[in-house]
């Protein structure tokens, strides 16, 4: 028999219980309410989305499971391209709305299902898999009975032939999407959100768990896509408008539910590969000249300056953080379009396209961050460049950022100041550690040496010592080139700044770089 303290407790502690299942069931019903709002037959709304993402957000985090086929979950990636959705089967195919779809199956790396939704005249409506959607080249086909679920999509656009069979965009794997411009290959990769990037407990991987995808009108020339973001800390809910063109245009809401206090989020990520190029080919035994999706990055700071930033293959992971208050502008470009100057007739890495990312709003103080991590082949992608917002984002708050993605050659907004075109590094006369460096700035004013008269190179370091500097005017070429050579002394980390000026006025971009052994 029980005592009567134990009874006692037992009978104080029921309405706290009770209490606890009727809030867990008030939210569960809260949380299918809000479900059913953005279900198969449903007015599309953006305030019911936003809604379910809320709801989500109050629940404690459930990985997302489904039931992949075991051949599928092992096909090898070369296999896997094989599976191919059929192009008749395309989504909107003949209905001349400017866009089609393919669905992604699951397989390989990819085994994370996304719930795709199109909506068809405000109508919310599921996609659902049937086996006779894909051609399966070599790769035995599912049963008919099987329901292979989808990873992603892409996207295709008249961008390049009247036809709209141009692939221009796609959402697979994580957060990740990527888009580009006409005549471009695809290079620079987004995702929707980071978290905890290079910190000790290890990074977060947020993923897109649901897209509903609106039919465009008759002759569209836009898409827009909604995407509900999950993860073990963080609920969001993004819309995406996107304009393919000359330039691919991309504008982004997004809205985030912390479930936990966030004290490292990386806002509008883009991610690179970078393997070599003219500034970092020690122990480089190459043909080409480069291998790279972008070979800097460029930040148009609060108080107006113009920087940019070459990035590198470190020899030991590298941050950079450039501190900021409401930035114009930042993003990872490949400048050289040159074809020679990579000399790779399948990677066409001159045609990648630069990701500029412009901030619609103020996004108050906070840094751009850039992360190098060391690779010693071109398939991992190891250059991460993001905003990250100086203040944690509050558990239980609710945070928006809107911007502006371009994918593009070159950004829309252009200094009208002389840009970086170039760094080259390479051993100095003398021996030891000493490193010669040529950065060449380019201008139209460089044509004429009248309009450069008074013009100086300003150039500062941290640690080591700086030998000579010599500035040179080439007007055939529209250049204007500094040389000079580091000696590191016991450094292992030199920050180097040089800027062009005129009676004290910068006549050029801001070039940083950071000289690692």
């Amino acid at each position: 028999m029980p005592s009567r303290r134990t009874l006692l407790t037992s009978l104080l502690a029921a309405p706290a219980l009770l209490a606890q299942a009727r809030s867990a069931f008030a939210q569960q019903t809260a949380l299918q309410t809000a479900q059913a709002a953005v279900s198969d037959g449903q007015a599309i709304s953006r305030d019911a989305l936003i809604d379910f993402a809320r709801e989500i957000s109050r629940q404690p985090y459930q990985a997302p499971r489904a039931e992949i086929p075991r051949g599928f979950a092992q096909l090898s990636l070369d296999q896997y391209r094989q599976i191919r959705f059929k192009p008749d089967r395309r989504i909107w195919a003949g209905e001349n709305r400017g866009f089609t779809l393919d669905l992604l199956p699951a397989g390989n790396v990819f085994t994370t299902p996304v719930t795709i939704r199109t909506v068809d005249g405000g109508i919310i409506r599921d996609q659902r898999f049937a086996a006779d959607m894909f051609d399966y080249g070599s790769v035995p086909p599912p049963p008919a009975d099987i329901q292979v679920p989808f990873s992603g999509f892409r996207a295709f656009s008249a961008l390049n032939r009247p036809d709209p069979a141009d692939e221009f965009l796609v959402f697979q794997g994580a957060s990740l999407f990527r888009a580009l411009a006409r005549g471009q290959t695809f290079g620079v990769m987004a995702r929707g959100l980071t978290l905890n990037v290079a910190e000790a407990q290890g990074e977060e991987f947020p993923a897109f768990r649901a897209f509903w995808i609106e039919r465009p009108g008759p002759g569209g020339s836009s898409l827009v896509v909604h995407g509900l973001l999950d993860s073990e800390n963080v609920t969001g809910l993004y819309r995406f408008s996107i304009r393919p063109g000359d330039v691919t245009v991309c504008d982004v809401e997004a809205t985030l539910f912390p479930r936990s206090d966030l004290a490292h989020v990386g806002i509008a990520p883009m991610t690179a590969n970078y393997l070599f190029a003219p500034n970092d080919r020690i122990n480089i035994d190459d043909v080409r000249g480069a291998v790279h999706d972008a070979n800097g990055l460029q930040i148009w700071n609060g108080n107006g300056e113009w920087i940019w930033r070459p990035v590198q293959n470190p020899d030991t992971l590298q941050i950079a953080a450039f501190v900021d208050q409401n930035p114009r502008g930042f993003g990872l470009l490949q400048r050289d379009r040159r074809f020679e100057a990579f000399n790779d007739l399948d990677g066409r890495f001159e045609r990648r396209p630069s990701v500029w990312i412009e901030p619609l709003g103020e996004w108050g103080q906070g840094q751009v961050q850039l992360v190098e991590i060391p690779v010693n082949d071109e398939m991992n992608r190891n250059i991460l460049a993001y905003w990250r917002p100086r203040a944690p984002l509050g558990r239980g708050t609710e945070h928006s950022f809107t911007y502006r993605m371009h994918w593009c050659w070159s950004p829309p907004e252009r200094p009208q100041i002389a840009l970086v075109s170039a760094t080259r590094t390479g051993r100095a006369p003398g021996g030891g550690r000493r490193r010669r460096f040529l950065v060449d700035f380019s201008s139209d004013d460089f044509a004429d040496p009248a309009k450069v008269q008074n013009l100086r190179p300003n150039l500062t370091n941290q640690r080591g010592r700086i030998v000579s500097v010599d500035g040179r005017l080439v007007p055939e070429v529209k250049l204007y080139r500094v040389a000079f050579d580091l000696d590191p002394e016991t450094a292992n980390q030199v920050e180097l700044r040089l800027v062009l000026e005129r009676e004290g006025q910068a006549q050029s971009e801001t070039w940083l770089y950071r000289w690692t052994p």
